[in-house]
């Protein structure tokens, strides 16, 4: 029976298996796809400290490098599909019928952004379309950028990115904002800054990076061309909670319920990272998630002694 299944192997889960090697502690990384994260699908990370320009592939890596250092087994390909509880602690079932017991669980899934489901989307992911402001807006300083969404995020989004770029123009689906009344009153103050209501980003289109998008107006079915070097995508996340949001309590979102010490509402099961509740959703405190996630457990296990 091994101390700690760490499922997932982002940021959290490698952190939380450095950790955990340290510790002594028995232990498995189990990944369904390849290790790494979200951060895979990111061009450049220029906000994780000690590196100022780094892409999320050789991020990942790194990440990857030092845990196996430590000692750590990743299992790949693995799909974690349910868990009971037994004596002593928890059995995971994964790929069928097969089975491994743990005294604890540590999620570190992740969320995955929400696409628009658009042609061009997927293709332009990386070279101009991106679902992290904060992490990518620095590469379009001066230029001319769109963000699509109505929420707190969106207009977080567009107002972070108007203090570098030439122009944002907000794309929403509907004709008034969801996002709180101070953050729609600051975005509407801001000189570089356009709201395009009731319409939707039918197509992104470019030459090896995004360079216009097609919008559509959802009322009149009108087509428009815009020129943009960035699409920059604000409709939300989807937690990979695995699908036991029944078994584990979440909030509205999907997001498991667990504060700091990344504990959720299940005495033995832990969340860390993007796929539990949290204000700031980024590699660095992904990494700060498995840290403390583990030193959480450790002080579990010996209670549990």
């Amino acid at each position: 029976m091994y101390d700690v299944v760490i499922i997932g192997s982002g940021p959290a889960g490698m952190a939380a298996a450095v950790y955990a090697a340290r510790a002594e502690l028995t232990f498995v990384v189990a990944e369904k796809d390849m290790s790494g994260g979200q951060i895979l699908e990111t061009s450049d990370i220029d906000n994780y400290p000690g590196f100022p320009s780094i892409s999320g592939f050789d991020l990942a890596e790194k990440f990857r490098a030092h845990a196996e250092a430590c000692g750590t087994e990743i299992i790949e390909n693995i799909t974690i599909e349910d868990f009971r509880k037994i004596d002593g602690g928890f059995e995971l079932v994964f790929d069928g019928n097969k089975t491994m017991e743990t005294k604890t669980i540590l999620i570190a899934t992740g969320a995955k952004p929400r696409r628009l489901g658009c042609a061009g989307e997927e293709e332009f992911v990386g070279a101009g379309v991106s679902y992290c402001a904060t992490c990518d807006g620095a590469f379009f300083k001066g230029r001319d950028v769109i963000v699509v969404g109505g929420g707190n995020t969106a207009v977080e989004d567009a107002i972070f990115l108007a203090r570098g770029c030439k122009s944002v123009t907000l794309v929403h689906r509907r004709d008034s904002l969801r996002a709180s009344r101070n953050l729609v009153t600051k975005l509407k103050s801001l000189p570089n800054v356009e709201i395009v209501w009731d319409s939707t980003v039918e197509r992104i289109y470019g030459n090896g990076m995004v360079e216009s998008v097609l919008l559509k107006n959802v009322k009149t079915g009108e087509l428009t061309d815009r020129k943009a070097s960035g699409v920059f995508v604000a409709v939300g996340t989807k937690p990979s909670n695995l699908g036991w949001q029944d078994k584990i309590p979440c909030d509205e979102g999907g997001y498991f319920i667990a504060g700091e010490n990344c504990e959720t509402q299940v005495p033995g099961i832990f969340a860390a990272g993007d796929v539990r509740t949290k204000s700031l959703r980024q590699v660095i405190t992904a990494a700060a998630d498995g840290a403390n996630a583990i030193y959480r457990i450790e002080q579990y296990l010996a209670e549990q002694q």
